[in-house]
């Protein structure tokens, strides 16, 4: 008998909606304060997830739960980053 693997789960921080972790994209803070994207999912630090949808980003960076989320404040060219990554995760859902 096989057991079923475990699929991490991750809410998004705008509407609240747990989904699969790969199917979110993750904004995260390093050790050293540098926010960025993280497309990997593997970066160390303290991790914001945001679903693929544009209506999420767009809350979570107009609402501020981002900075909130990551204790932090978020550059602008780290929102454009943001829209870029979301506007590829709406296109591919099935991305590793």
């Amino acid at each position: 008998m096989s057991r079923a693997k475990h699929v991490p789960q991750r809410q998004c921080v705008a509407c609240r909606q747990v989904r699969p972790k790969r199917e979110m994209v993750r904004v995260v803070r390093t050790p050293a304060g540098e926010v960025r994207v993280d497309v990997t999912g593997k970066v160390s630090g303290r991790g914001a997830y945001v679903c693929p949808d544009n209506a999420c980003a767009e809350t979570a960076v107009r609402e501020q739960r981002l900075q909130h989320a990551l204790e932090a404040a978020v550059p602008e060219a780290i929102i454009g980053d943001l829209r870029a990554a979301v506007g590829r995760g709406a296109q591919s859902p099935g991305r590793s």
